[in-house]
């Protein structure tokens, strides 16, 4: 295994993108935490991903679009009958009721405890990424999470997790807030928004502030909920929270949070009229962070970086974010 700074873990994914008027369809690797690395790789840090596929042709075309950016994939897992996939609209929003889910029996959801070696995968990396996504597949991968999730507490590395809600795949009996605060627990670095936080690990969510729909208030809330988060996990020492807003299928008005050292760091304020894909917005967000962590960046620079990234994908097709670093400080 080729040595690296980050690893993200998480299930690669094939979107399908249907335009009916055209009567055609595009076709995208993604998945969130490989985009994550997509955008790291991109911004020139060494990174790996693991998942798993099946040992097919499909499989070994999709690990080349990864390595030609730059993503090292000699530590996936193989085997199994298929790779997930979803449908949506191009320029449609993960989190509204256009996706439809094609995941069950994925190689990735059917991983069995107790058969990987996680520290031997680990190697000597620094950084390890996961997300709400893959616990909400099924009850064994809520443990295949918490045995990699130990195995990079053993190793020291630095965890981080991103809170993304999807309701669609919550299908087996058990709510987010049931599993998510057991495995968030050994995170230093949350990233999300305060309705999913309040969700899935039942911080207070401020409701006078959400109805008073000030910025203000948002970002009063949002130190609410971080100073939660801090206090009901202490492992944790970073924060980070979204805003996104949109009055129509191509207008976002978009700004961010970090919370660190007691202290509330804000972005600029991003609006656009022009969203070309939303797909993976999130996902150069929580990379921008990993990206500012690594790379030494003070408190406030880490939130405008992320917050850049996380807007330059808002105009780029697919859902990967291949933005240059050097655009995105341009946009800080």
């Amino acid at each position: 295994m080729q040595p690296v700074s980050v690893i993200t873990f998480g299930e690669i994914l094939l979107r399908l993108s249907p335009e009916w008027a055209q009567q055609r369809a595009a076709i995208f690797v993604g998945g969130a935490e490989a985009n994550v690395a997509a955008a790291l790789a991109t911004w020139g840090n060494t990174v790996a991903y693991i998942s798993k596929t099946p040992e097919n042709g499909l499989s070994r075309q999709i690990l080349e679009q990864l390595q030609t950016i730059g993503i090292q994939t000699d530590r996936m897992l193989w085997g199994g009958d298929r790779i997930g996939a979803y449908y949506l609209a191009q320029g449609s929003d993960l989190k509204h009721a256009e996706v439809v889910y094609d995941r069950k029996y994925s190689s990735f959801s059917e991983i069995k405890p107790g058969t990987v070696n996680w520290d031997d995968l680990l190697g000597d990396a620094k950084w390890f990424h996961w997300s709400a996504i893959s616990p909400a597949l099924n009850p064994d991968a809520v443990i295949i999470c918490k045995e990699v999730l130990e195995a990079a507490t053993r190793k020291g590395m630095t965890i981080s997790t991103d809170l993304n809600y999807r309701s669609k795949l919550w299908q087996y009996g058990q709510q987010p807030i049931n599993v998510m605060p057991e495995l968030t627990k050994y995170c230093h670095v949350i990233m999300g928004n305060i309705w999913a936080a309040n969700m899935m690990l039942g911080t207070p969510l401020n409701q006078e502030a959400i109805a008073a729909d000030t910025k203000e208030q948002y970002l009063q809330a949002a130190k609410d909920a971080a100073a939660a988060i801090i206090a009901q996990f202490p492992v944790c020492n970073r924060v980070a929270f979204t805003f996104r807003f949109s009055s129509a299928p191509s207008h976002n008005l978009y700004y961010a949070v970090y919370w660190k050292d007691g202290e509330l760091f804000v972005s600029r304020q991003y609006e656009t009229n022009e969203v070309v894909d939303r797909v993976g917005s999130g996902d150069s967000f929580m990379a921008g962070l990993i990206h500012a962590n690594l790379n030494g960046y003070s408190n406030q620079e880490t939130i405008s970086y992320a917050a850049a990234a996380a807007y330059t994908k808002l105009f780029r097709t697919g859902d990967f974010n291949l933005t240059a670093k050097e655009s995105i400080t341009q946009l800080m």
